[in-house]
């Protein structure tokens, strides 16, 4: 019984990926490469440093954590403007190494997927919080400028869920960016828990939640809105009315509860936020 239900969800997710113009090679698993690289490491700050010299202190070289990517290019020699993806607390899931990537790449872009989990060990958390993947990201946007392909000026940071989270925290002031020599020109935010006290982005982002969505709140992210400087680059907060979690991820297209907040793919708002995505990408990563 449960091998039928995979068979159909399987071909339940081709003909969508049909649909929406996204070609599914025949193991939904494979991504175009594989490859290795660490995340940033976490920079001492100056007072640290200072504590440090005054008590004789000797302190570590910094170093970062061995991480596994998904690497996805347009064909040619670039450069290319690029996305790096950060994925949510339930790992890779077939939307994001799979289809997204692809949709990208048929958009112009060179995707990099950063797994945060495998070399960690980790299964999930979502029922914790994971700090470093902001590091995660600044680690990525590092291994992509060494690759010659890859415009390094124009990278967006995109995230799903705790990866969206990730990618506001990533790209806060008086956050850690601050410490970063490689900065994200923007940030595209899926159904991400907002944080109003969160300040100002450093770079232009857009927000994309659910209205029903009891797992990260709308009005989190409105109130966020509300208290950002008149000087503050451009945010785009869009919420689909009656959407819940996961709204854009065809896995979820039976709708499911998942520790007590309801996950469900809507074609409408899918269909909507990709539109949005394509157009403020190519926006802040045009020039």
């Amino acid at each position: 019984m449960e091998e039928s239900v995979k068979t159909t969800v399987s071909a339940l997710l081709l003909c969508l990926a049909t649909f929406l113009g996204v070609h599914l090679s025949a193991n939904p698993a494979d991504a175009e490469e594989l490859v290795r690289f660490e995340s940033a490491p976490v920079k001492l700050s100056p007072f640290r440093i200072r504590k440090a010299l005054e008590q004789g202190e000797i302190l570590s070289q910094p170093q970062g954590t061995p991480l596994l990517g998904y690497l996805s290019r347009p064909a040619g020699d670039g450069p290319f403007p690029a996305v790096v993806i950060l994925h949510g607390c339930d790992h890779l899931r077939l939307s994001v190494k799979e289809l997204w990537p692809k949709r990208l790449v048929r958009w112009g872009y060179v995707v990099l997927v950063i797994d945060s989990f495998t070399t960690r060990k980790l299964d999930d958390t979502c029922r914790s919080h994971l700090p470093e993947r902001v590091f995660d990201a600044y680690g990525a946007l590092d291994f992509l400028s060494k690759s010659g392909f890859v415009d390094i000026r124009h990278v967006a940071l995109m995230g799903f869920s705790a990866g969206g989270t990730a990618a506001l925290d990533a790209t806060k002031i008086d956050g850690n960016e601050q410490l970063m020599e490689r900065k994200f020109r923007a940030a595209v935010a899926y159904y991400p828990a907002c944080d109003a006290d969160r300040g100002d982005p450093t770079v232009p982002t857009l927000i994309m939640t659910g209205e029903r969505d009891n797992w990260s709140r709308a009005e989190r992210c409105q109130k966020r809105l509300a208290r950002l400087s008149d000087n503050a680059p451009p945010v785009e907060l869009n919420v689909y009315k009656g959407i819940y979690h996961n709204f854009d991820a065809p896995e979820f297209m039976v709708g499911r509860r998942v520790l007590g907040h309801i996950e469900k793919y809507d074609l409408d708002a899918a269909a909507k936020s990709m539109r949005s995505v394509y157009a403020f990408l190519r926006k802040y990563l045009a020039n």
